[in-house]
């Protein structure tokens, strides 16, 4: 806990307005990409063919696009930004390896690539002083 309060302290004395739009960038992204998960679930289905005989295969594609809508949502607004981002990551680290074990799709590859290279930086960071989170932490 003291870990997470000594980040804040330095994210919030070290804050600037590109990297909260950048955040904000970011929650829009998985906002929309949960949205077209979606409208076309038939797209989902197809990415995960490759593991289509694992046991669970059904939960994950069910927990792919609200966990996408939510958390884009959360992240965008700055609110539980690194718990929302903690539910990203098994979902970004999952794209990476569905472009191994299947068919390999280097625009796919290289944008999960950076998507969870700045959700590792968001996770450290957190959600910045141009937030819900430091809004009601300063109602307090």
């Amino acid at each position: 806990m003291e870990t997470i309060k000594t980040l804040n302290k330095w994210a919030n004395g070290h804050t600037y307005f590109p990297l909260d739009l950048l955040r904000v960038a970011l929650g829009i992204f998985l906002f929309i990409k949960g949205i077209s998960f979606m409208a076309d679930s038939m797209m989902l289905l197809q990415l995960f063919k490759p593991m289509e005989n694992m046991v669970g295969g059904m939960i994950v594609v069910h927990y792919v696009a609200p966990a996408h809508f939510i958390g884009g949502i959360l992240i965008a607004f700055g609110l539980l930004t690194r718990w929302a981002i903690i539910a990203q990551l098994p979902i970004l680290i999952g794209a990476i390896l569905i472009n191994f074990v299947g068919e390999m799709h280097a625009n796919n590859l290289i944008l999960a690539i950076v998507i969870l290279l700045i959700s590792a930086f968001f996770l450290l960071y957190g959600s910045g002083k141009h937030s819900l989170d430091y809004y009601f932490k300063m109602q307090q």
